[in-house]
């Protein structure tokens, strides 16, 4: 069986998946792993864990070993080094008028890099920030431009849910979300509630349109009208998980629920109209 330990390089940072290997790991531990950019000193946020032999799970780096005590202090040197980097940053930034907004910074644990992520509303001149890193940290500079979403993915924290950012902790790309989502899964269309921390509509919304619009092919529309007998009714609700209709009739002004397979005998097999009121336009054309 497989055994993985999560592990964050800083706080409300993302966590990854290491291979703990021979080690026996508790969570608060430090270790030296070895990531793309290099070395570096990393702690264990969740336990190890066992995964069956069926789980399908991708080739995980292994932990290089225990961080000694002077890891442990380069890796304190290397935060401290990114805080007064952001602070001097922050200044030259005002100093120079610049038009943007400082997120983080990130240093690589042997001070070989310097990577200063900012957002901006458009592209920005920072050549001459540049230098000035450059002139007093003697090392590799990179400025990054990043987005609302990237910058939330970066700073991290919680969602509405209780839980951690699903952006922060797992997801690896942002889809497309629009309020049409919000309408297929009949919830209210307010922005500043279907909203994360980034300004941004949820990226769980994304979670479950699959099915609802796979669930919408089998119910008619809402508020489209259907008549049998002379009994014409409007569909006013729609409950894609129990397979029930809410229906009104329009001459007595009753409503009612009806199962779909029911709803289906009554009112739709007698007319012959009924796929037009059934689907919706863009599912005819399909």
């Amino acid at each position: 069986m497989k055994k993985i330990v999560g592990v964050r390089f800083r706080e409300g940072g993302k966590v990854y998946d290491f291979d703990p290997g021979h080690f026996v790991l508790s969570v608060g531990d430090y270790v030296m792993v070895k990531t793309e950019k290099g070395f570096t000193v990393g702690k264990v946020v969740t336990p190890p864990r066992r995964l069956g032999d069926d789980v399908e799970y991708p080739k995980l780096k292994k932990i290089f070993r225990l961080a000694t005590e002077d890891d442990l202090k380069q890796y304190e040197e290397m935060l401290q080094r990114e805080k007064r980097a952001f602070a001097f940053c922050k200044e030259r930034i005002e100093a120079r008028g610049l038009p943007m907004n400082l997120v983080l910074v990130e240093s690589l644990y042997d001070g070989s890099k310097i990577t200063f992520y900012f957002t901006a509303e458009h592209r920005v001149d920072f050549r001459e920030l540049v230098k000035d890193l450059a002139a007093t940290y003697r090392t590799r500079i990179e400025l990054r431009q990043i987005g609302v979403r990237d910058e939330t993915r970066k700073l991290g924290g919680l969602g509405p849910c209780g839980l951690e950012l699903c952006c922060t902790k797992w997801l690896k790309e942002f889809s497309a979300i629009s309020t049409q989502f919000a309408r297929d899964q009949n919830l209210a269309v307010n922005p500043v509630k279907l909203s994360g921390l980034c300004g941004r509509l949820f990226c769980c919304l994304d979670y479950e349109q699959k099915f609802y619009e796979e669930a919408r092919r089998k119910f008619p529309q809402q508020d489209r009208m259907f008549e049998s007998d002379g009994d014409r009714v409007v569909i006013e609700k729609v409950d894609f998980f129990k397979e029930i209709l809410v229906i009104k009739h329009l001459e007595t002004d009753v409503i009612e629920k009806i199962p779909l397979d029911e709803f289906r005998n009554r009112y739709c097999m007698k007319n012959k109209d009924w796929l037009e009121k059934w689907l919706p336009k863009k599912q005819k054309d399909e």
